[in-house]
């Protein structure tokens, strides 16, 4: 029974189409992320991994190529394309987030009240791919076939790329709130709102790093140790919220300045390569943390 009302509830959530109608970073951020990440890898990383560079840059952006207009039911679908880009934490009830995994919360979310696709799922999409990933892992240590070996790097290089989207988008301030597009609701202090025509994503996360951050604005301030985190699940929703800490100063700073191709403000490029610095740093620590503890069962 249990089973059943579940299944209806994710039947539910497939008919609901996301808030989101712009893609995170666009191409060139979510590149500069992948690459950054990939360059400041340990040694110890196996040299598959290490020598996978620009396989891993490439990647970055793959799910958002996914969300091909043409395509329109996928980038609608729970687990498909758009409610995997976010978490709007402001819709997100107390304590809903220490569900162990992504149906126990909608769950939550539906005795709440709330739409799943009005929330989001972005750290559930995280820990699912790397847990993937540890998995895939564990299975190349395990494996004496060349073949077969080569077979499961490349699946490793997928999956470790189609992470690095995910937690490239939760470092963007603005895939962890309802103001995504422009303020929402009582605005007191005058923020940008919702403008179809010129949306404040776009012109923060794609037109302001096309136009003004490179790699070398984002690969000296990525850590070069990495760690390993010890609570995967737990990172990554930390990781979220200190992200969501910053909506409001991003706000602050398109107040004084809009952010869009022509913004040479030094402030405004300090947090945008920090925050792309901030997942490239994250996606490391994950890969790395999926490696080093891949041999544990």
């Amino acid at each position: 029974m249990k089973r059943g009302l579940l299944l209806l509830i994710v039947a539910a959530g497939l008919l609901l189409a996301s808030p989101y109608g712009v893609k995170g970073w666009g191409d060139h951020g979510h590149r500069l992320s992948g690459r950054a990440a990939a360059l400041r890898l340990p040694a110890e990383m196996p040299a598959f991994f290490r020598r996978s560079v620009e396989q891993l840059s490439y990647l970055n952006p793959e799910p958002d190529r996914w969300r091909d207009r043409a395509e329109f039911d996928l980038d609608r679908a729970i687990g498909g394309a758009a409610p995997d880009h976010y978490i709007d934490l402001e819709f997100v009830p107390p304590g809903a987030l220490k569900a162990a995994n992504r149906y126990d919360f909608i769950a939550e979310l539906v005795k709440a009240g709330r739409k799943p696709a009005e929330a989001g799922f972005v750290p559930y999409r995280i820990v699912e791919v790397f847990q993937r990933l540890r998995i895939e892992f564990r299975l190349w240590r395990a494996e004496k076939d060349r073949t077969r070996k080569r077979y499961i790097e490349q699946r490793i290089i997928n999956d470790a790329g189609i992470l690095g989207h995910y937690v490239a988008d939760a470092a963007n301030p603005h895939h962890t709130t309802m103001h995504h597009n422009g303020w929402v609701g009582d605005n007191p202090k005058g923020y940008t709102t919702y403008s179809r025509e010129r949306g404040f994503h776009a012109r923060f996360e794609e037109e302001f790093v096309r136009a003004r951050i490179r790699l070398e604005d984002v690969l000296p301030l990525v850590g070069s140790s990495a760690r390993t985190i010890e609570q995967p699940r737990e990172g990554v929703i930390e990781y979220i919220e200190r992200s969501h800490a910053l909506v409001e100063q991003l706000y602050i700073l398109d107040q004084r300045e809009a952010f869009g191709e022509s913004n040479t403000s030094a402030e405004h490029k300090k947090f945008a390569a920090e925050r792309l610095a901030a997942g490239a740093e994250m996606l490391r620590d994950l890969w790395w943390t999926a490696w080093a503890t891949s041999k544990e069962r």
